[in-house]
């Protein structure tokens, strides 16, 4: 399919891509367009869906999002492990983060159930966690004139602290096994993301409160997302949460929930089960979907303390 760039909206492009999906059978969409120098390609993945989902949760049209995502640059992860290559959108709204092949794979088996859980949530006005993934794509290009070519597989995802400056930003999976990051050389707290071992001294002093509602929605999001994932045998994720002392906020959001429970993490599990690599004796990081669910909802629902306000005890029997 031929892409003429400057006379064609996403939209009007995604009807003519569902037409040809619905001839195929495909549910993924494929565009090619090229200049005198090189051809350029894009498959996007699972689009009528994707679409529909960005439609129920986004307040910006499709051709907004695509001039975003026209923009990019390289974003530095803070406190990533994983290697994965990110970039952002220049006006800071979206994040991309290169995928390997089979992490894609993956969400492609996990995505119907994502789109199926993402849908209910709004339609319900259920409460969710989950930071939303709003594309997964497949782009590359050939250079006519060296033959150099390049393909990158791109998840993007909402930026949680869009709009905002976070004076500190918690990575939080509920294990207290290598998660604490040295700070004696950092000048400001803002510069490093910090893990659960950090979060329980720092709350030592200044405790994480929230409303009773808050912690109330919180908890019921938590919940009903953590069952989700450990359903279809997701594990790894965290809550990010960065605190807004602007607005006196926090805001929270579940990342990383590609992961699944494969042999390999079986394995993991396995070898530092038995403190082999050390961990003084802690639970390992990588266990079974249900145990990592359990540990999880258990952790965060004691990091967050509830503050009483006036409406606290009415309607109890004295």
């Amino acid at each position: 399919m031929k892409l003429n760039v400057s006379g064609i909206s996403f939209a009007e492009e995604l009807e003519s891509g569902d037409k040809q999906k619905k001839q195929t059978g495909n549910p993924h969409i494929e565009l090619q367009f090229s200049d005198a120098n090189a051809k350029f390609y894009c498959r996007i993945y699972y689009a009528e869906e994707f679409h529909k989902m960005r439609e129920a949760i986004m307040e910006s049209s499709a051709d907004d999002f695509v001039r975003s995502l026209s923009h990019c640059v390289n974003w530095q992860a803070r406190g990533g492990k994983s290697g994965a290559v990110f970039y952002a959108t220049e006006d800071d709204r979206f994040i991309l983060k290169q995928m390997p092949r089979l992490e894609v794979q993956s969400f492609l088996d996990f995505a119907p159930h994502y789109f199926t859980y993402i849908t209910g949530a709004v339609q319900q006005k259920r409460p969710t966690a989950l930071a939303k993934i709003l594309g997964v794509f497949r782009i590359g290009y050939k250079n006519s004139q060296n033959n150099t070519e390049k393909k990158l597989d791109l998840l993007v995802m909402e930026n949680l602290f869009y709009g905002r400056k976070m004076a500190q930003v918690f990575d939080l999976k509920g294990s207290l096994r290598n998660r604490n990051v040295k700070t004696e050389h950092v000048k400001e707290s803002c510069e490093v993301v910090l893990l659960d071992e950090n979060l329980l001294k720092l709350v030592h002093d200044n405790p994480l409160y929230i409303r009773s509602h808050s912690k109330a929605i919180l908890r019921a999001a938590i919940l009903s997302d953590a069952h989700f994932l450990s359903s279809h045998l997701i594990i790894d994720y965290s809550l990010l949460v960065g605190r807004d002392d602007a607005t006196d906020e926090l805001v929270v959001g579940i990342i990383d929930y590609i992961r699944t429970f494969t042999w390999d993490k079986k394995l993991e599990m396995v070898v530092k089960s038995t403190g082999i690599l050390g961990g003084q004796g802690k639970m390992p990081t990588v266990v079974s979907p249900e145990l990592y669910r359990s540990r999880f909802c258990e952790a965060m629902d004691k990091y967050f303390l509830m503050v009483p306000d006036h409406w606290t005890g009415l309607g109890l029997n004295c």
